[in-house]
C-alpha cells in the first residue's frame, strides 16, 4: 500500500501517513475500550444491582447507548474526515471556542485515562511480578508510559501494527476465559439461581443503584469512537469509519456479554457482589487461588492495548488544534514515521504528573464528566451542521434521525447530573477544567498568534 499525503500542513515536515484501514479501525476501538474494567467492575455492579437479569441488562443497554453513539458519530466523522476527532466536528458546527472547548476537554479527559490505566497497569504489576508489600507501582506505571511512547514515536506503522497485536490477543485471551468458564466451571458452586441476592434494593433506591451500575458500565465502554482521530490517515474514511464504529461496539457487546456471563455462571451472584476483582475470583473457583495470577496477566495486557491506543490518538487532538491556530503551531511537527511528536511530549508529561499525583477514583470520576459533556456538544454539533450545511456532502447519514440522536442528548444531560450528584467531590477537577475553558481560549490564541 502505498504512502499517501493528506490534508495536511504543506511545509513538507508535517505529513501524516495515509496508510490505515478497517483491521486498524476494529483494532484501535476493541484495544481502546476493553480493559480491566471488564474484569473488575462486575463484582462492583452486582454489589448495587444482585440480580442476573439486572446486571445482564444494563451491560446490554451499555452497548446500545454506544451504538446510539456511534450513529451520530459516523455521520460526523465521514462529513468532516478530518484528523483530531471531536474537535474538529465542533469547532465546524460551533466555531472556534466551542471547538476549543471540545478540544481542551477530549485532550484532557483522554490523558487522564491515560494515566489511571497506567496507574492500574502498576497496581497489578505489584501483585504479579512484585514479593515485597512495600513495593511501589510508580516505577511500573512510569515504565509502561514510556514504552509506549518509544513504540509510537517510532512511526505509525509500528504503533498500528502494535494495536493490531495487542488488541488480537486481548480477544483471544478474554474468549478463551469464557471458554475456562464454562467448559470447567461447571456445577463449581451448584446450580446458577436467577434469584436476586439479599439486599436487593426496591422503589427509588433501585433506580437509583441502576443508574449507578449503567454509570460503571459507560466507564467500560468509553474508547469505542477511537478510530475517528485517524480519519485522515484512513485510506477510505467514508466507507471504513462507519465499519470500524459499528464493527468494533458490536465485537465489545458480544466480549462484555459473554465474560458477564462466564462469570456469573462460576461466582455466585451473593458471593459476586462484594468482589473487588471478579475475574480473578471466577478464575479461583475453578482452579484454585493462585490462578488469580492468569487474570493478573490478562489484565495486564488489556491495560497495555488501552494505553497504546490512547498514546496514539491524544496527540491528534493537540496536532489538529495547532493546525487551525488554536494551540501552538509547533503541535504540528510530524516526523518522518508519521507520528506528531511534539504534540505526543505535550501529553505525556501532563499524563506522567497525573500517574505520580493523581489517584485512581479522582482520575476516572473527572474524565467520565468530561467525557458526558463533550457528548452533549458533539450531538449539539450533528444538530447544527445539519441546519448550517445542508448541501454536506454526508457518506454516511444518521439513521433515525433526529430521534435516535436526540434520544442520546437527553441521555447524556442526564448523565451529566448525574455524575456531579452523584461524585461531586471528584469531579471538582473537571468543573473547573470546563470553567476555566474561555480565558484558557483567549490566552492560548493571544499566544500562537
Amino acid at each position: 500500500m502505498s504512502v499517501q499525503e493528506t490534508n495536511g500542513p504543506s511545509d513538507g515536515k508535517n505529513k501524516l501517513l495515509r496508510i490505515l484501514g478497517v483491521p486498524f479501525g476494529l483494532a484501535v476501538i476493541v484495544g481502546g475500550t476493553v480493559g480491566v474494567g471488564i474484569l473488575r467492575s462486575p463484582g462492583e455492579i452486582a454489589g448495587h444491582i444482585p440480580s442476573i437479569a439486572l446486571i445482564m441488562s444494563v451491560w446490554v443497554i451499555g452497548g446500545l447507548y454506544s451504538l446510539l453513539g456511534a450513529n451520530y458519530m459516523a455521520e460526523l466523522a465521514t462529513s468532516v474526515p478530518r484528523e483530531g476527532g471531536p474537535y474538529v466536528y465542533a469547532h465546524r458546527a460551533i466555531g472556534d471556542y466551542g471547538g476549543f472547548v471540545v478540544g481542551w476537554l477530549d485532550w484532557l479527559l483522554n490523558t487522564m485515562s491515560l494515566s489511571y490505566m497506567c496507574v492500574v497497569f502498576g497496581e497489578y504489576s505489584v501483585k504479579l511480578l512484585s514479593s515485597g508489600e512495600s513495593a511501589s507501582p510508580v516505577p511500573y506505571s512510569v515504565g509502561i508510559l514510556l514504552i509506549f511512547t518509544g513504540i509510537n514515536w517510532i512511526g505509525l506503522r509500528v504503533g498500528s501494527r502494535t494495536q493490531e497485536i495487542t488488541s488480537s490477543l486481548k480477544a483471544a485471551a478474554l474468549f478463551a476465559f469464557v471458554a475456562a468458564c464454562f467448559f470447567y466451571g461447571r456445577n463449581v458452586n451448584g446450580p446458577v439461581s436467577a434469584t436476586p441476592a439479599q439486599g436487593m434494593p426496591t422503589g427509588f433506591a433501585l433506580v437509583t443503584a441502576s443508574v449507578v451500575a449503567f454509570q460503571l458500565v459507560l466507564g467500560t465502554y468509553s474508547g469505542w469512537f477511537s478510530a475517528v482521530y485517524f480519519a485522515e490517515e484512513d485510506v477510505n474514511p467514508a466507507r471504513n469509519m462507519p465499519r470500524a464504529l459499528f464493527g468494533g461496539i458490536a465485537l465489545i457487546i458480544v466480549i462484555y456479554v459473554l465474560v458477564n456471563a462466564a462469570i456469573l455462571y462460576v461466582v455466585p451472584i451473593g458471593k459476586l457482589a462484594g468482589s473487588e476483582f471478579a475475574g480473578a475470583d471466577a478464575m479461583a473457583a475453578i482452579f484454585g487461588e493462585r490462578s488469580g495470577q492468569i487474570v493478573t496477566a490478562l489484565a495486564l495486557l488489556s491495560i497495555a492495548g488501552i494505553v497504546n491506543a490512547t498514546l496514539m490518538f491524544t496527540p491528534r487532538t493537540l496536532f489538529a488544534l495547532g493546525r487551525d491556530g488554536l494551540f501552538f503551531k509547533m503541535a504540528t511537527n510530524v516526523n518522518s514515521g508519521g507520528t506528531p511528536t511534539i504534540a505526543m511530549v505535550w501529553t505525556v508529561i501532563p499524563a506522567l504528573a497525573f500517574v505520580v499525583f493523581g489517584t485512581f477514583q479522582t482520575l476516572v470520576a473527572n474524565a467520565e464528566l468530561l467525557a458526558v459533556t463533550n457528548t452533549i456538544l458533539l450531538i449539539t454539533s450533528l444538530f447544527l451542521l445539519r441546519q448550517k450545511e445542508p448541501d454536506l456532502e454526508r457518506p454516511f447519514k444518521a439513521i433515525a434521525y433526529p430521534l435516535a440522536p436526540a434520544t442520546m442528548l437527553i441521555a447524556a444531560v442526564l448523565l451529566f447530573f448525574g455524575y456531579i450528584v452523584s461524585n461531586l467531590s471528584n469531579s471538582l477537577v473537571a468543573m473547573i477544567a470546563i470553567a476555566a475553558s474561555y480565558p484558557i481560549f483567549l490566552l492560548i490564541r493571544r499566544v500562537s498568534r
